[in-house]
């Protein structure tokens, strides 16, 4: 398909040299490049087909990289990185040395931030208007922010803090979603704001009086934008948006792309920080994801002949497996309780919900909260398991100490997508979570096929207390490693070789690389076994001495180096006495690509070859040395 429109935007700015006229077209050409790039490529989908106009409109009012403009969550750039000349770089989005799928400084200077996280850019961008204002310099900081990020309460410390920002512009992506359909209050307060009739009829009464009357100066503006507020209040006896101290805009629609150019024009002059409500449709042009905006979120590469059901979390996978027998244990624990942060699909915990309504709950983006609600019902004899991915849980790290680790509170963690992570880079790779929870003193179990997945959730619910992690690799299990089975034990020798004086040893999913390292290392001669562990913490009982009579041994581990499993073993060696060679592999996280897990591997050193290539080298050494 050709592009001829979009085709001329080459560069910041190209955007304004067209007519008024060609936007619409324009907008269809963007709608219709991106289902056929994400489609090959994989990506995040529903959410920016839903902003192509509101994006253009932005582009053709503002003057980048002067003004700013942040995205709350980053995944909705793609028509910002289109209209800042990097329609090439969409061949390898989310490929190694490609584009980005979210904002990036690094990759232009009209990307403002790094944004991976949801709730978090209005108080960047409070913050980058603030210093604006201390500098003198000129220009607008615009932050889009979705309704399913005001599930979580950052937004609202933010909205707490926005006096007198007159540079500052507030645009709610109202969608109805967020990557699940979204909850609570805040969204039903939305949806009154959308839907009321009563404020539309006065609205348009008043505003039909209001171009009948000359404005005179600043103070006549002030008065009748006062006005508007009092007839709000009277409507809705709340004005949550003004009393935060926002000027309120809205609901405007967010597709008429040129009604989004002409009021973002006019708000060149404004005397508040200003809140525009746009309303936008989630998938819209892409009728499969218009239908089911969640299914098409967060795509693979999907053949546009046939959308059937794209993956969100594949049929066959660690997410749907931990869901499925979580919502089967449930059968039998009526204390069971299960509770996502908007990712009800992405963890598998839909499959509890169609069991066992009563005891879900998606608490909306909101992982602080749902930490400290799993702590309230596990005070009152309930057994809550809060399922997350492992970035997100970044953001509970003080619940998970203060409220429920220091009463040892009966908790389960399912930690998703942990380890090394492809396509999303340096904000989603699940490379923290071992650190943290053994730092806390949380017993972690790490199944590295669905068999053990299986045995160990069980177990992990029924026959242990306090809080306790389980994680598990994104994506479906591997060959290699469905093979070894399952044997209950806390650690288990996968390889064994006569003779061997060297020992590699892992987790989870890295324990594939380690079996495939010791037939590289047999090829040279070089005996060795391999240990995989399932409690990565506390180390299990016997593992060191397991290890005692090696000259050798190599940890590899998909997760950071400094206070990683990988260092507390080799401590553990050293207080026994052992003296020999350890040689420790994890991750370098000043260093994070988004690539494919076999990429990341191969650049992180942890690929089978790196890790045999590691050891041949020692044993060079050391006869070089003898």
């Amino acid at each position: 398909m050709t592009y001829p429109l979009l085709g001329r935007i080459q560069a910041p700015g190209d955007v304004k040299r067209l007519q008024e006229s060609e936007l619409p077209a324009l907008c269809e050409e963007i709608r219709q490049f991106l289902i056929e790039s994400v489609s090959a490529t994989g990506g995040h989908l529903s959410s920016n087909l839903g902003v192509v106009e509101l994006t253009v409109a932005l582009h053709r009012a503002l003057d980048l990289p002067q003004d700013k403009i942040l995205f709350d969550v980053g995944h909705q750039c793609y028509t910002h990185k289109l209209l800042t000349g990097r329609m090439a770089g969409f061949a390898e989005l989310r490929q190694k040395n490609g584009l980005s799928g979210f904002p990036n400084p690094k990759e232009s200077p009209c990307d403002t931030f790094i944004a991976g996280h949801g709730s978090a850019a209005l108080s960047t961008a409070i913050g980058i208007a603030r210093a604006k204002k201390l500098k003198g310099e000129p220009g607008k900081v615009v932050v889009i922010v979705g309704d399913g990020a005001f599930t979580g309460g950052m937004v609202y410390e933010g909205m707490n803090n926005v006096s007198q920002l007159n540079n500052l512009i507030c645009i709610l992506n109202d969608n109805k979603m967020s990557i699940s359909k979204n909850v609570g209050q805040m969204a039903n307060y939305l949806t009154k704001l959308r839907t009321d009739p009563k404020y539309f009829h006065v609205k348009a009464q008043m505003e039909t009086a209001l171009e009948r009357i000359p404005v005179a100066g600043n103070a006549m503006v002030k008065a009748l934008q006062g006005g508007k507020q009092l007839v709000r209040r009277g409507i809705y006896h709340s004005t949550m948006f003004e009393e935060m101290g926002f000027q309120y805009i809205g609901p405007v629609d967010g597709h008429d792309v040129l009604l989004m150019e002409q009021m973002f024009t006019n708000l060149q002059e404004q005397f508040a920080p200003i809140f525009l409500h746009v309303v936008t449709q989630k998938g819209k042009g892409l009728k499969p994801a218009e239908e089911n905006p969640g299914e098409f979120h967060a795509v693979s590469s999907i053949d546009l002949s046939h959308l059937t059901d794209p993956e969100l979390s594949p049929k066959d996978s660690f997410s749907t497996v931990f869901g499925s027998t979580l919502a089967e244990i449930g059968d039998d624990v009526p204390e069971l309780c299960a509770i996502t942060a908007a990712m009800k699909y992405g963890t598998g915990l839909n499959f509890f919900k169609h069991r066992h309504k009563e005891r879900f709950y998606d608490v909306g983006m909101a992982e602080e909260h749902a930490v400290s609600f799993a702590a309230g019902l596990a005070s009152q004899g309930l057994l809550p398991t809060v399922a997350i991915y492992s970035t997100f849980f970044q953001r509970a790290y003080d619940q998970i100490i203060h409220d429920v680790s220091l009463m040892h509170l009966n908790v389960l963690f399912g930690v998703d997508r942990a380890g090394l992570v492809p396509g999303d880079g340096e904000t989603h790779q699940g490379i923290y979570d071992p650190a943290f929870f053994s730092q806390i003193g949380i017993p972690v179990f790490a199944p590295a096929n669905y068999a053990e997945l299986k045995y160990w959730l069980p177990h992990l619910v029924k026959d242990m207390t306090g809080p306790r992690a389980i994680r598990y690799a994104r994506g479906n299990e591997k060959e290699a490693l469905a093979a070894l089975g399952c044997t209950g034990n806390l650690f288990d020798k996968i390889d064994t070789r006569p003779g061997a004086k060297v020992a590699l040893v892992s987790y989870g999913a890295e324990s594939e690389e380690i079996i495939a390292a010791t037939d590289l290392l047999l090829q040279k001669k070089v005996a060795a076994d391999a240990y995989k562990l399932t409690r990565i913490f506390p180390l299990p009982e016997g593992l060191c001495e397991a290890l005692a009579d090696y000259d050798m041994i190599l940890f590899a581990e998909d997760a950071i180096r400094t206070g990683g499993i990988g260092q507390q073993l080799g401590f553990a060696l050293q207080q026994a006495g052992w003296q020999g060679k350890y040689l420790l592999h994890a991750v370098d996280n000043s260093h994070l690509l988004h690539a494919s897990v076999a990429e990341l591997r191969k650049d992180q050193n942890l690929d089978a070859a790196a890790l045999a290539a590691d050891v041949l080298a020692c044993i060079k050494l050391r006869r070089t040395q003898a």
